[in-house]
């Protein structure tokens, strides 16, 4: 298991819609190793491949200590209920928004035996798939904001990288911690 960089936002990557994986092999299983472990490294509920530099729809959540979920080709195919919550990124460090999301999701996932299934979420962990899986798509949680709050977000966002241009987070120092 690799703890691997993230991409920040400006990185050409955060904005492609990941290709599907189709079969389970030990590539994926192991790609859901790494971001289960980089995720945890960089204190994360959620973490999707497009947010290490890899367009696969492949993405882990874990909401819960031990109570992983691997999202391996994910769609959504129920959602109820509407809830605002405040929501970050891994990719967008120290922004964070309030953000509208189904308060409850089934979506339906590849488990690592090749087999479909479908998993119900609420609360977090249905906000949390809902935010991977837009990642998946290409999508980041400030497209879901009004213009203008984007817009601040955006302007606060440019401020606090005082000029720096690498679309690269490297490893936090604490993740030996971790």
């Amino acid at each position: 298991m690799s703890i691997l960089p993230v991409h920040l936002l400006g990185s050409a990557v955060l904005r492609e819609r990941a290709k599907e994986v189709g079969a389970v092999d030990a590539a994926v299983r192991h790609l859901v190793d790494d971001l289960r472990e980089t995720m945890h490294a960089y204190r994360g509920v959620g973490l999707a491949a497009n947010q290490v530099g890899l367009t696969r729809r492949v993405a882990v959540v874990e909401t819960e200590p031990g109570d992983l979920l691997a999202l391996i080709d994910p769609k959504i195919v129920e959602s109820t209920g509407q809830i605002d919550d405040e929501e970050g990124c891994l990719s967008i460090p120290d922004l964070y928004g309030d953000v509208r999301r189904a308060a409850r999701v089934v979506v339906e996932t590849t488990a690592f035996d090749g087999q479909r299934v479908r998993v119900e979420a609420l609360d977090l962990k249905s906000r949390a798939i809902q935010h991977e899986i837009d990642h998946l798509d290409g999508i980041l949680f400030l497209d879901r904001l009004s213009l203008l709050k984007r817009q601040l977000m955006l302007r606060k966002w440019r401020k606090s990288r005082k000029g720096e241009t690498s679309v690269i987070r490297e490893v936090p120092e604490t993740a030996d911690e971790a």
